[in-house]
């Protein structure tokens, strides 16, 4: 008897996972299979949407058959990983979304995803690895890649930049391929080739990723995205995580406890950048001031380290230089970002009429020299931001370049039109200056070597009729680096970066701003995307195994009950 159990529990093993793949990716899709339950409720069910903002919860979603793969977070990392895991096969996703709307800080992204090699760069050698790709990730993290740091935490941190640029191309392909724009092409700060992508038309290519993935996702009835529900706690037993407990918007009632919901879990909740008053207070009280990107709301990093998990980089926190200052409203703390793609495209940075720096090196450079200047004479102190008095200038070839850019930010008034015979004396000479630097008449003096697509006095003189866009800027605190430990298969680790034994905790991955490791200390433009895509995938793939895995154990375990 023995030898038949152990028989039935291989064969069980073996053939429930390939069944389970099998009839979602050929079955199903032909079938008109619809959500579990329960006959009373099932005309109302047929009729709903896979994404509400007032999530409905039942007694097959807390309970289904095969548990499904539970996501926290809806931004880019939070979607592929949803997206890939059903593709792999999982019986179901589960996505919990605290804000009452989904998207995160990834449908607000405006400068682009990193890939290289692509079939949308210019390049003889397509095929080839972008070898410059690799060393602008190791250049721009900086100290925390230095000789200072132990070989052990070198090595995990190179492994895991090296799955971000060789897994790039692949990244640009899964979006193209869902039917994403990514066909425009430009150089950022801190990168020695052009390879930050967007799409030709007026739409961000944050929205335009996530609105895409949205749909794509709403076609599957497997799916389903609940807002307005906070995760209070992963659920564990035995150092392993078997799912997680949360609220939704009917839970203040003393009558409504806390859902849960029982499977394998990947957390995708963003950084700590809004959390000002928390875990940014805690680890950088220096930044105390400064005007944000980011919604005011706590990280979710406690959740992880509850369970075990292991934080690294907490310190670093990546300062954008340039976030918009209203003229309307200056002293608002959440700030639109004034997208590096505008410099890419040939925008130049201004202090009182001078430019100061190579616009194009890395933000943590650019925004050390912009924070080395004077405060605004008319702020500051305790009661106001610590803000600064910089221009952002773009001729008439940057700004038709990022058309769909500054047309929205002309629109909401953060940009304005002022012809060349307008501005200022020392503006219009150094207009003059930099024109030649563009020429290549002379060498510039901060290094910039690309121009984008500057064309104000190509033809000789300036033109003083011609309109450029200006807007003020400052710098803002926009990304952390920092956040918890994984592997390379996006597994959430309880020991510490650079530990000889590396301990995943069993159920639980993690990819997007909430992980650490990667950035050291720099953050390059366009890889925040990019690291949400091809974690996000490797999550979904390693959680969809596991349920399938974990399926077939159950399902043998209940055959050999039987006997």
């Amino acid at each position: 008897m023995i030898r038949r159990h152990r028989l039935l529990l291989l064969c069980l093993a073996v053939f429930i996972p390939i069944a389970a793949i099998i009839y979602h990716r050929v079955i199903a899709p032909d079938s008109t299979h619809k959500p579990a339950s329960s006959s009373s409720s099932s005309s109302s069910s047929s009729s709903s949407s896979s994404s509400s903002s007032a999530p409905v919860t039942t007694a097959a979603m807390t309970s289904p058959a095969q548990p499904p793969v539970i996501v926290v977070g809806s931004g880019l990392a939070g979607l592929a990983a949803a997206y890939t895991a059903l593709r792999a096969g999982a019986p179901s996703v589960r996505v919990l979304e605290r804000s009452l709307k989904p998207g995160g800080n990834s449908i607000k992204a405006s400068s682009g995803i990193n890939g290289a090699p692509t079939r949308f760069q210019k390049t003889t050698h397509p095929d080839t690895i972008d070898d410059s790709f690799w060393k602008d990730t190791l250049r721009s993290a900086g100290s925390r890649l230095s000789q200072n740091a132990s070989v052990a935490a070198k090595e995990q941190r190179e492994a895991l930049i090296s799955v971000l640029v060789k897994q790039s191309a692949d990244a640009i392909d899964f979006l193209t391929d869902l039917g994403v724009d990514l066909s425009v092409v430009a150089q950022l700060g801190g990168h020695s080739n052009a390879r930050t992508h967007r799409g030709a038309g007026k739409l961000p290519p944050g929205a335009a990723i996530m609105t895409t993935l949205q749909t794509k996702l709403r076609e599957d009835d497997r799916f389903k995205l609940l807002t307005g529900c906070e995760v209070t706690k992963l659920l564990t037993t035995e150092q392993k995580v078997t799912g997680v407990q949360y609220t939704t918007p009917d839970s203040d009632s003393p009558d409504s406890p806390p859902q849960t919901l029982t499977g394998p879990v990947i957390f995708a909740t963003g950084g700590f950048a809004g959390d000002t008053h928390g875990l940014l207070a805690r680890h950088r009280p220096d930044l105390a001031g400064l005007p944000s990107t980011n919604e005011p709301r706590p990280g979710a990093h406690g959740l992880l380290t509850a369970a075990g998990a292991r934080l690294v980089d907490m310190d670093s926190v990546q300062i954008h230089p340039t976030g918009f200052v209203d003229p309307a409203a200056p002293q608002t703390p959440l700030k639109f970002l004034a997208a590096e793609m505008l410099r890419g495209e040939g925008g130049i940075l201004l202090h009182r009429g001078r430019r100061f720096a190579n616009e194009l090196d890395t933000r943590e450079h650019v925004s050390r020299v912009v924070m080395d200047l004077p405060l605004a004479e008319d702020e500051g102190g305790e009661e106001k931001l610590r803000q600064w008095d910089v221009q952002l200038l773009l001729d008439p070839g940057a700004a038709e370049a990022a058309a769909g850019h500054v047309g929205f930010y002309l629109w909401k008034g953060l940009l304005k039109k002022v012809k060349v015979a307008e501005l200022d004396e020392a503006t219009r000479t150094t207009l003059g200056e930099y024109a030649a630097v563009v020429k290549g008449q002379k060498k510039d003096a901060f290094g910039r070597t690309s121009f984008g697509h500057w064309k104000l006095g190509e033809g000789g003189a300036l033109d003083e009729d011609a309109e450029v866009c200006v807007g003020r800027v400052t710098p803002i605190v926009h990304f952390t680096m920092g956040g918890a430990v994984i592997n390379e298969q996006t597994q959430v680790l309880a020991s510490e970066l650079g530990e000889e034994e590396q301990r995943p905790i069993g159920g639980l991955w993690a990819a997007g701003e909430i992980t650490g490791g990667i950035h050291g200390d720099n953050r390059l433009g366009g890889s925040s995307l990019l690291e949400c895509v091809v974690f996000g995938r490797i999550a979904g793939r390693e959680a969809a195994a596991a349920a399938a895995a974990a399926a077939a154990a159950r399902a043998a375990a209940a055959g050999l009950g039987g006997k």
